[in-house]
């Protein structure tokens, strides 16, 4: 029996876009209520969120009943914590601040078992392979991982073809608001230079044989994403979408 199919990988090189949230509630009832919404993909964040591996494997158990596909960013490209992520069964990994091809190469390296790569071997203890349930996990599990490298700043960009050409490398995600800061427009995230970098960045990764995606909250711009190449995208975030519509529903019925 081999290792489950990831379906956010297989629908990579499709025509149609997948539609994600960002999930920053660090809870695994919120992760569901998000799964039920119908989103093919939510990222587990665990840069930005209070997460911690605790609830990142909680939110993984609780979405695994679902058709959705969990994502997890992790904090750093640590090979221990790559190695812990995959173990509790994330197949789709999204690994922030990579600047250059070499970054790329060594989340590749910490991905896979020897002798291509430097990923210790202990899965049977983990729901990766269903508590040892999976007898070819380690013979399949590689062909089902996915790795998105996160470009958020001027030198990932220069170096986004080598970054691409790096085997292993299945998508590259662009991280707009890091991306505005480098170039010295924060917090304008919609300044024309920064617009026009991400767009042509899109075009470049789509043109390089990549996967390519971004996060937006603006309508107008996830469809420019979107018509500009992105074939992933992050459409919110469920503490956003949830603070906003408290603030609206307060200001409705608060008394003035």
């Amino acid at each position: 029996m081999p290792a489950p199919t990831n379906r956010f990988k297989a629908n990579l090189t499709g025509d149609a876009p997948q539609i994600g949230l960002w999930l920053g509630l660090c809870t695994g009832y919120a992760a569901e209520i998000a799964a039920a919404a119908g989103f093919e993909w939510l990222l587990i964040d665990g840069e930005h969120a209070p997460n911690d591996l605790g609830t990142i494997n909680e939110q993984l158990m609780a979405l695994s009943g679902h058709t959705t596909t969990p994502i997890v960013r992790i904090p750093h490209n640590d090979p221990a914590l790559i190695k812990q992520v995959l173990d509790m069964g994330a197949q789709t990994l999204l690994c922030p601040m990579v600047n250059s091809a070499e970054d790329a190469r060594e989340i590749v390296q910490a991905m896979r078992y020897p002798p291509r790569g430097i990923r210790g071997v202990g899965h049977v203890l983990g729901r990766a392979s269903n508590f040892n349930g999976i007898p070819d996990y380690m013979a399949t599990v590689e062909d089902e991982l996915c790795l998105i490298v996160q470009a958020e700043s001027v030198a990932a960009m220069d170096a986004l073809e080598e970054i691409c050409a790096v085997d292993g490398v299945d998508a590259v995600f662009i991280g707009p608001a890091d991306l505005c800061a480098d170039m010295g427009h924060l917090p304008d995230i919609n300044h024309p230079e920064v617009r026009a970098k991400v767009l042509d960045g899109l075009n470049r990764i789509r043109s390089a044989g990549k996967a390519a995606g971004i996060i937006d909250g603006d309508p107008k711009l996830i469809q420019e994403n979107i018509d500009g190449g992105a074939n992933f995208i992050a459409v919110g975030a469920d503490l956003i979408v949830l603070a906003g519509a408290l603030r609206e529903l307060v200001q409705r019925w608060k008394p003035s």
